[in-house]
């Protein structure tokens, strides 16, 4: 059976041909997205579709067999439920009408699992909101830290600069002060010679 084939055989039951297309493509491109995604869909009494990742290996080339590495990939899985084995086996019999050969979900079924897929999204946008709302806290902490570092790197330079501008100041003082104190020391000699001279003029006097 091919797809049109599947399409006639529910036309009946779907009100005509193009509703029955209509429902055949979006249950198949359902299922597709949700496995493409990583989910597993799950039929009750059908069987599930799943995702399913392959490592990388090495096989044997049939025709030559020669040995061939084989990258990672991934690929779909489709395993049978236990009533569609149990029909396929024999062990229980198709129903026979109009009968559906697959059990229906049990009430309540479907709206607790679309409330339960809404759940579950809130959940996970409340665990992004707290872990955005940590990685802010963290790097708010981190300027903090940052800025107190910087803050306390500048005052110990500027003490550190103050004594050593002093410093500086001090030794410019103490070597201007002290020429000035060597020029009066040679200056107090030239005193006692003219002090001497005015001697010499004086015993000069006496003589004559």
């Amino acid at each position: 059976m091919n797809k049109a084939q599947l399409v006639e055989a529910i036309a009946d039951k779907m009100g005509g041909r193009q509703q029955a297309a209509d429902a055949v493509d979006a249950v198949l491109d359902a299922i597709v997205r949700a496995v493409v995604a990583g989910d597993r869909v799950s039929v009750t009494g059908f069987g599930s579709f799943e995702k399913v990742d392959r490592p990388a290996r090495y096989a044997r080339n049939p025709q030559t067999g020669e040995r061939v590495r084989v990258k990672k990939t991934s690929v779909p899985r489709f395993r049978a439920g236990q009533g569609f084995k149990d029909l396929v086996s024999g062990s229980k019999k198709l129903p026979r009408g109009g009968e559906v050969a697959v059990k229906k979900a049990p009430k309540g079924s479907l709206s607790g699992g679309a409330s339960a897929t809404v759940k579950k999204a809130a959940a996970k946008k409340a665990t992004a909101k707290k872990t955005t709302a940590k990685q802010a806290a963290g790097k708010a902490a981190a300027a903090k830290k940052t800025t107190a570092k910087k803050t306390t790197a500048k005052k110990a330079t500027g003490k550190t600069a103050a004594p050593a501008a002093k410093t500086t100041a001090a030794k410019k003082t103490a070597a201007k002060k002290a020429p000035a104190k060597k020029a009066t020391a040679v200056k107090a000699p030239a005193k006692k010679s003219t002090a001497r001279k005015t001697t010499a003029k004086k015993t000069t006097a006496r003589k004559k």
